[in-house]
């Protein structure tokens, strides 16, 4: 089984970052992630 790249708290700070408005985008690129994977936190 796949262990999770991301803890709890950390995929928390990703969406709290989106939300505030911190483009898609940028995010990805800051923490090493693709887009999909981002979608896939945030459902």
């Amino acid at each position: 089984m796949k262990t999770a790249r991301f803890s709890d708290a950390q995929i928390m700070g990703i969406l709290k970052q989106a939300e505030s408005g911190v483009p898609v985008s940028v995010l990805c690129r800051e923490h090493g992630m693709s887009s999909a994977s981002f979608l896939q936190m945030a459902g």
